[in-house]
């Protein structure tokens, strides 16, 4: 047995104890100390604000879970897929939802301290977007802004990502927060994933099982670091759940819907592109890989025709320029991953950690062109990897960027049929492994 099969077979014992709630009160509980320690310590007020209110809904999610692990002898039905479906929606609403909706109201109320800098940002873009027909300033604006807004004055989007600021653009209210509308089209996209693996028009065994689709589910709300972005930040959560949901039309076979999917999330920002990529040959073994490349490379590059028509220069600043360190400011996104650390601490540190980082996309591009993905959940395991690979890499990257490793990596066994053997409620036969 390889290291891989034993790491699959640990996993399946502990994501199946005690009918899959032993996790989910785990995960609620380790959240909770979290969210509480991150209330006392962080020194981001958005942060401090969430931690504060999302402690207790991590606790009363502790305690709903520990109310089914006593009941589910005398009411099976308590502790089911659907009643733990239940609390997941109940615990996203608390951790993320009320606190978004919280700091918006008191944001919009004149608190300067209840939003990220990416809020503002999109915000920003999207008034441009309606003034101007580009969602960013030229290099001589940003020049013209005082030393400590420049950053602000930096759009380090795709253009799809202004559309979300378009509402602040209208209306000055608590409700044109672009954090709302990233919560409303992140509920959208991973409600349409989940009607696309459960159902389908498929027969019931071509069908995932129901705790798989519902632990992915839990990995991309619930888990601490995408409920902390959705509330404070955002902009990385409707990305990730269109992602999301184009390895879900992949698992269903309709291969030019995942390309449309992976391409509205690259026209929004760069961290969809090598998803695209992985598609891309993932279609190819299908005989479908224009289909998705249709998708995933021509709306994103569609998007980018108007700001290039309106201002390329103002484009190449903001879209490549300032992300790869030659702005007139430079990223504040420092993380101690290796990446970051080599780049500081060694002599010519940068270099080599972007020799590490190339020597890794080679030797994952060499894979794909060897030995393609052929299903979908091979496809989120290799862009799952890739992308953790990458963000330990990268010389400037943020925490929160784990949330997409992540939550690909527990999505993937949501991509798997069912065996026709296995019913839904004993999921933990389903391999994990394409």
């Amino acid at each position: 047995m390889t290291a891989a099969d034993r790491a699959t077979r640990a996993w399946r014992a502990v994501d199946s104890a005690a009918g899959r709630l032993a996790l989910d009160l785990g995960l609620y509980a380790a959240s909770a100390a979290f969210a509480a320690v991150t209330a006392i310590t962080s020194t981001l007020p958005p942060h401090r604000s969430w931690g504060s209110v999302a402690a207790l809904g991590y606790l009363l999610a502790t305690l709903l879970v520990t109310g089914q692990l006593l009941a589910r002898r005398a009411r099976p039905a308590w502790a089911g897929t659907g009643a733990r479906g239940v609390v997941t929606g109940l615990t996203w609403a608390a951790t993320a939802l009320l606190p978004l909706a919280l700091q918006a109201v008191q944001r919009a109320s004149g608190r300067t301290d209840r939003a990220q800098e990416e809020v503002v940002v999109v915000e920003q873009a999207g008034i441009l977007l309606a003034g101007t027909g580009t969602p960013y300033l030229g290099h001589d604006a940003i020049a013209a802004l005082p030393a400590d807004e420049r950053l602000l004055g930096y759009t380090p989007y795709q253009p799809g990502m202004a559309l979300f600021g378009l509402p602040r653009a209208a209306v000055d209210a608590w409700w044109t927060d672009s954090r709302v509308w990233f919560a409303l089209v992140t509920a959208l996209v991973l409600a349409v994933a989940v009607v696309t693996l459960r159902a389908g028009g498929r027969p019931a065994a071509d069908r995932p099982a129901g705790s798989a689709v519902l632990r992915g589910v839990q990995a991309a709300t619930v888990l601490p670091v995408c409920a902390l972005t959705l509330a404070t930040g955002g902009d990385d959560l409707p990305v990730l759940a269109l992602c999301l949901l184009a390895l879900a039309f992949a698992a269903a076979d309709r291969s030019g819907r995942a390309g449309v999917a992976v391409g509205l999330a690259g026209a929004l920002k760069l961290f969809a592109w090598p998803v695209a990529l992985v598609l891309i040959f993932w279609g190819a073994t299908r005989r479908s890989g224009v289909r998705v490349a249709a998708g995933a490379l021509g709306l994103p590059l569609l998007a980018l025709v108007p700001a290039l028509l309106v201002d390329r220069d103002a484009l190449v600043e903001n879209v490549l320029r300032f992300p790869l360190g030659h702005g007139l400011v430079t990223s504040p996104a420092q993380s101690p991953f290796p990446g970051h650390l080599i780049a500081t601490a060694l002599p010519a540190g940068r270099v080599v950690a972007a020799a590490l980082l190339v020597a890794v996309g080679a030797a994952i591009a060499v894979r794909l062109v060897r030995r393609p993905p052929r299903t979908a959940a091979a496809t989120a395991v290799i862009c799952g990897y890739g992308l953790l690979a990458a963000i330990l890499l990268m010389p400037s990257t943020r925490f929160g960027y784990l949330l997409y490793p992540l939550a690909l990596l527990v999505w993937a066994p949501a991509l798997h049929p069912l065996p026709a053997t296995v019913s839904a409620e004993s999921p933990a036969k389903v391999p994990l492994r394409a």
